[in-house]
């Protein structure tokens, strides 16, 4: 081993990242921005705002618990309604006028403790969880204040949801969209890159093809490899193929099999319009780096506040209010509420907040597609 050659690949390769400010940045900003996003996050995220309707159905005995849990709630700054039935409840819930449904029940046994049912939305299981946690601090408050009162059996249940315990179903919606979008955008980015850098942009942009011509042309192919990616990926989520034991091998499935309660087609539609938008995205990202790994500098970037701000990570709902009006501009917030409406809430395209997801994901596609025509020009000498 020459020791000689060695000291001098050291020195080219130091030589090569001390040009290179992309890879710097990577390398010392990137950390630092996104530890110090999540520690902000963590740090700054707020208290859930609890509001919450109570349904009396255990007479005057729960109409004590009900008052003492409805002074407890407001103590932590909720809002608190009394109403007639759990139908009523599950309605205010349901067009979100209210986060949360309280419904005490007399006991099976006479004199014994209420039955509490928690009824929340069910469309973002975190942000339900903290909805429950306010419930279940507020309850044991007010079985303390309240001497003699046994403490209530707390169940939790839901508006929308799957009739399934698989823990994967309620994840499912931000798990798919966020790798979706991930690796589509990877693929664009890079092929685009190369079609520049081998000189195939160039060449093109010399005959009369528009840049429009070329932008729309190249995200209609790469979003053909894009829409066939999806389709694999939602048929691997949503599919499940059993196999039986085959001699030393144990029976398997082949696939998540996630259940859904809207139709997958229609997922299918918010998962492809993410995509395209991605495939936007991609070419326009790819105009501004030189190399493949500034393709990949571009994700903490672009993709990581994404990750932590749309709801794959942290519930939108306790997030900073600093931070809040960024998550209406990320395309990946809307799909992954769109594919809960459909996974979860059974969607169709007659429910406003779908239409509403739909819609700004192909605007987001046609932005990014836009102002790549007017980027490409930097490119060709």
């Amino acid at each position: 081993m020459s020791r000689r050659r060695v000291v001098a690949l050291f020195r080219r390769v130091v030589s090569e990242i001390r040009r290179d400010r992309p890879s710097l940045a990577l390398l010392f900003i990137a950390p630092i921005v996104i530890t110090g996003l999540v520690t902000f996050i963590l740090r700054e995220s707020q208290v859930p705002q609890v509001t919450a309707v109570v349904v009396n159905l255990a007479g005057p005995r729960g109409q004590a618990v009900g008052d003492a849990l409805g002074a407890a709630l407001r103590t932590g700054g909720a809002t608190v309604t009394d109403v007639a039935d759990e139908g009523v409840a599950r309605a205010s819930i349901a067009d979100t006028s209210a986060s949360v449904g309280i419904v005490l029940r007399a006991g099976a046994a006479t004199g014994s403790a209420l039955d509490i049912t928690v009824i929340t939305n069910g469309l973002d299981p975190s942000g339900d969880a903290g909805q429950v946690s306010a419930v279940q601090r507020s309850v044991l408050a007010a079985v303390t204040s309240a001497s003699g009162t046994a403490m209530p059996v707390i169940d939790h249940t839901t508006v929308y949801g799957t009739p399934t315990d698989d823990p994967v179903t309620t994840f499912a919606p931000a798990i798919v969209a966020f790798f979706a979008y991930f690796f589509v955008y990877i693929l664009t980015g890079v092929s685009f890159l190369r079609e520049r850098t081998g000189g195939t942009l160039e060449r093109l942009m010399a005959t009369p093809v528009t840049r429009g011509e070329v932008v729309l042309g190249y995200t209609l192919g790469f979003g053909l490899f894009a829409t066939i990616q999806v389709a694999v990926l939602m048929l691997w989520a949503l599919g499940s193929l059993h196999v039986g034991a085959l001699g030393p091998l144990p029976a398997f499935s082949i696939g998540l099999g996630i259940a859904a309660n809207g139709s997958p087609i229609l997922a299918f539609v918010v998962v492809v319009l993410l995509a395209v938008g991605a495939v936007s995205l991609g070419i326009f990202l790819s105009t501004f780096a030189r190399t493949e790994l500034q393709i990949i500098q571009f994700i903490p970037i672009v993709l990581a506040p994404q990750f932590l701000l749309s709801g794959v990570l942290f519930p939108v709902s306790s997030l900073p209010s600093i931070l809040r009006p960024l998550v209406a501009i990320m395309p990946l917030n809307y799909a992954v509420d769109g594919l809960r409406q459909v996974f979860i809430r059974g969607a169709d395209l007659g429910v406003p907040a779908l239409q509403l997801d739909l819609v700004v994901l192909g605007i987001v596609a046609a932005f990014f597609a836009t102002i790549a025509a007017f980027t490409i020009r930097r490119d060709v000498v």
